[in-house]
């Protein structure tokens, strides 16, 4: 590698500069907001021009560039530090630089007046080192770094407001929840290097595709790292702690549940699916819990009246689905290219759904969208438009971006022998478009007397706008939702040039019509019966599942997920492992060495007797030891 390569310079910088910004605003300006801004956005700025330059001049790459240097070696182990530069990387380096400025652009307006407003930018910079060293990673004890990273930036951004007790605690379950799952990722990286002997990202691609790797070492490696996976974007059952997410800023949430944290996990399995893919075992595991995750989550979308919630739960069950879309590729040969272009859009799409729920929250101070219904939001004219957009593409309606993404998933779903795996992924196309248009409808036609939806939702924390604000939306918040619905708007039809610039070629399939039709029947019939639910004149305001108080209840209740994790915390972590290791500590570890300490006093005690400062006991007790000493030399004999 040489020195002086510019690309190796550009992705060093972006890095080098990403935490100096962390650094000069934590150390010197976090009390100078305006300052505090300026080096952040610039920085960011920077960083943006960086990546949409890195890949503009490696469009045309046919081969992976890495920049590396061994980092760790021994005779058999080695670690590589550096950046791989590949077309899925410099995708995902342009998306995350893109939705990262956005949304530092946003918050001027959003955070505009909090205390915090220094650290706050501070945490962002923090958080766009962290995921752009992830993307860029040429192997993957530098992922895992990052990966770490990303983590911690999580907890400090959820729990931005620790002043509040549930945002505290959302911060930490969040930490804690995800480190489940990367107790398996980081195994999973031991037994890779142990066994194989590098964990540079190409050499474990091109070994897994040569069939280089033997069973015994594949799949049980590939599981554990997908642990991680899980925890990251939030798959069954290590979900839980995304909705709880939703505690920090909303420009929080949309950073963390577009294409940037929640969507490292889905990352990792498409930067690995050549390794992944050669495990059938692996991928049904993978295929299975991503089903589960995509059924689960929207069922509970449909019940949620925080629209935070709703987009948060939806998030979880778009990242199921992208899981879908990769392991049926992995199961029947195809490519990464559905999963990962699904990725792609809906970091459009979501970002846009986030970014305009913060607009109505700061407008009316309520996460509630029930409330924002009665209290005007249709007339906040640009976030209902855009917000409608996102929408139309998170339900899969033509021409909008989703539209293109699902139906490429879909089409892997269909080449499955198990025609199953199908019929739920039009399952939950069905049910995103109708928890979908349950918000629009609802805020389209506001019926005043229904305030609250029936289940109550706290307010978010006050950031600097206490009072009531009239006016509309600041320009500042206004133009990332504009560019980010043009997104929505053309992606779609960028579908062929992103299958060429990933694959190096379009793959042309004969038109599925059957498929076609019952992907849009799905999506349409299920605005269709939000439409009768929430929309229609005579619409009564509730959801079908209403007629089935037990299953609408389970649903408001998350599938009791959370009462299963608290019942698995007191009785199996509190009451088994911490009672044992307790009882180990106090009676193994403390009683051993206080048995020592009590015997080294009692022994001591015991010679003292010897010694009692009378000449004539310790003649007596000489004269007696030496007698012993003589019996026994004369019993010798």
């Amino acid at each position: 590698m040489g020195s002086v390569n510019p690309f190796f310079l550009g992705c060093t910088l972006s890095l080098v500069l990403s935490l100096s910004a962390f650094g000069l605003i934590m150390i010197f300006t976090w009390r100078r907001p305006k300052l505090s801004l300026a080096i952040s956005l610039t920085v960011s700025t920077i960083c943006l021009i960086i990546a949409w330059l890195t890949f503009i001049k490696l469009s045309a790459l046919k081969e992976p560039l890495i920049l590396s240097v061994d980092w760790m070696m021994s005779d058999q182990i080695r670690v590589p530090f550096g950046f791989l530069l590949d077309p899925t990387s410099l995708l995902m380096f342009v998306i995350v630089a893109t939705i990262s400025w956005l949304i530092q652009l946003y918050s001027i307006g959003y955070m505009a007046g909090d205390s915090g407003f220094g650290r706050y930018y501070a945490f962002l910079s923090l958080f766009a080192l962290s995921m752009l060293g992830l993307v860029i990673s040429s192997g993957l004890l530098q992922l895992y770094i990052c990966w770490e990273l990303v983590g911690l930036s999580s907890y400090l951004l959820i729990g931005f407001w620790y002043e509040k007790f549930s945002a505290s605690e959302a911060g930490k379950k969040a930490f804690v929840v995800t480190r489940f799952g990367d107790i398996g990722f980081f195994m999973g990286l031991a037994f890779l290097v142990l066994n194989f002997g590098t964990l540079d990202i190409h050499s474990i691609n091109s070994a897994a595709m040569s069939k280089a790797f033997p069973a015994w070492l594949l799949t049980p490696a590939a599981l554990l790292i997908f642990c991680g996976i899980m925890g990251k974007s939030a798959q069954f059952p290590i979900h839980v702690w995304l909705p709880d997410a939703m505690e920090g800023p909303t420009p929080v949430s949309a950073l963390l549940h577009s294409a940037t944290m929640v969507a490292a996990g889905m990352y990792l399995l498409t930067r690995l699916f050549p390794f992944f893919s050669c495990s059938p075992t692996a991928m049904t595991v993978i295929l299975t819990i991503c089903t589960i995750t995509l059924l689960l989550s929207s069922t509970i979308g449909m019940v949620a009246t925080d629209i935070k919630q709703v987009w948060a739960y939806s998030t979880i069950s778009q990242l199921g689905f992208m899981g879908m879309g990769l392991a049926a590729a992995g199961l029947t040969g195809g490519y990464l290219f559905a999963g990962f272009y699904h990725l792609t859009t809906h970091a459009g799409f979501k970002a846009l759904l986030f970014l305009c729920a913060g607009v109505f929250i700061h407008h009316f101070h309520t996460n509630d969208f029930f409330v924002m219904s009665a209290k005007g939001g249709r007339r906040l004219l640009i976030p209902m438009v855009t917000v409608t957009i996102g929408a139309l593409a998170l339900a899969g309606i033509f021409p909008f971006s989703g539209f293109f993404s699902k139906e490429a998933i879909l089409a892997e779903l269909w080449n499955l022998p198990n025609k199953m795996w199908l019929g739920l992924g039009l399952l939950g196309a069905f049910l995103t478009a109708y928890y979908t248009f349950r918000v629009i409808f609802v805020l389209l036609f506001p019926r005043p007397q229904a305030v609250g939806g029936g289940h109550g939702v706290e307010e978010e924390h006050g950031h600097g706008h206490g009072q009531e604000e009239e006016h509309g939306v600041p320009w500042v918040m206004a133009v990332p939702l504009i560019i980010l619905a043009g997104f929505t708007c053309v992606l779609g039809f960028l579908q062929a040039p992103i299958q060429k610039f990933l694959l190096g070629e379009v793959h042309h399939h004969a038109p599925n019509y059957v498929l076609l039709v019952s992907a849009v029947g799905c999506a349409l019939g299920g605005i269709g019966m939000a439409w009768l639910d929430w929309g229609a004149k005579g619409a009564k305001w509730e959801g079908f599942i209403r007629k089935v108080p037990v299953v609408e209840n389970f649903f408001i209740q998350k599938w009791y997920m959370d009462h299963f994790w608290r019942w698995f915390l007191n009785t199996v972590i509190y009451g088994l492992f911490s009672r044992t290791f307790t009882y180990n500590d106090r009676r193994v570890v403390d009683g051993g060495v206080d048995a020592v300490a009590f015997g080294t006093i009692g022994s001591g005690r015991l010679l003292s007797f010897i010694q009692t400062a009378f000449l004539q006991l310790n003649l007596l007790f000489m004269v007696l030891v030496l007698g012993g000493i003589g019996i026994y030399l004369l019993m010798g004999r």
